[in-house]
């Protein structure tokens, strides 16, 4: 068993801070799922575990080179309420703007300024789900964070991600690649439902999700090719981020399958 001082487990339980994750260029990933999809991806460039948890995911860990570590140790590791005691330490995998739209995707979420973890690891699950082909964090939240690479359930590791774009940067990234731009706004222009009747969401599309306060900064809005509203047949006055990004993306994923 690892020493609890031991310099690898020191530097991994430094990543759990955003200042030091940036400079090492690497990330926490806890728990089964997660740690299932880095290993796939090939992300994994080390990996603790506690006695129990080798013994609960024997097979995933076959042929696995693993340091076996302390309960106590794997919850400095853990930034969740109940620690899994699997923690894989990963290499970055977001890729430049560019990147993302070389290949001239047809689904892409755009999240500007989030500041939730939670919400962010929430979206990313929901757009792999879907279909979308990358994932962009234009300002906001570190999509490392613990929480939030929790929440994405191993996606983190499917779509391409794009981490610190500039939202002028991706706006014509998107045009470029020929996407239409769809910022989701509660008092938008469009009606979803409409735009997936008349085809318009059967096109290649980057759809724009807003701050969960706040909503998209208006000068967004404006330079957005549509605003897009999610009727609400009810009286709930609004959808939250999560719920309203969920709508959107399965809403674009269908009409394009179903025009395609």
């Amino acid at each position: 068993m690892l020493s609890s001082t031991n310099a690898r487990l020191a530097a991994a339980r430094r990543l759990t801070r955003r200042k030091d994750r940036r400079d090492a260029g690497r990330f926490l990933a806890e728990g089964r799922q997660a740690v299932r999809e880095a290993l796939r991806s090939g992300s994994v460039l080390e990996l603790f575990a506690t006695a129990d948890a080798i013994a609960r995911n024997a097979d995933l860990l076959a042929g696995v080179a693993v340091e076996e570590i302390s309960a106590k140790d794997a919850a400095t590791l853990s930034e969740t309420v109940t620690p899994q005691g699997l923690v894989a330490v990963c290499g970055r995998v977001d890729v430049p703007l560019a990147d993302a739209f070389a290949t001239r995707p047809r689904l892409v979420a755009v999240l500007v300024e989030a500041n939730d973890p939670g919400n962010a690891g929430t979206i990313l699950r929901t757009a792999d789900a879907a279909g979308a082909d990358a994932v962009v964090f234009a300002g906001g939240v570190d999509v490392y964070n613990g929480k939030a690479v929790r929440a994405s359930a191993g996606s983190l590791f499917h779509p391409r991600v794009v981490l610190d774009a500039h939202i002028t940067d991706v706006l014509a990234a998107a045009g470029e690649a020929g996407l239409t731009t769809l910022a989701a706004s509660g008092s938008g222009t469009d009606d979803l439902d409409r735009l997936a009747d008349d085809g318009t969401l059967a096109q290649p599309t980057a759809w724009l999700f807003g701050n969960e306060a706040r909503g998209l900064p208006g000068d967004v809005v404006d330079a957005a090719d549509r605003t897009v509203r999610v009727p609400i047949h009810g009286h709930a006055e609004s959808l939250n981020l999560a719920a309203a990004a969920a709508v959107c993306l399965y809403a674009s994923a269908r009409a394009q399958r179903s025009w395609a």
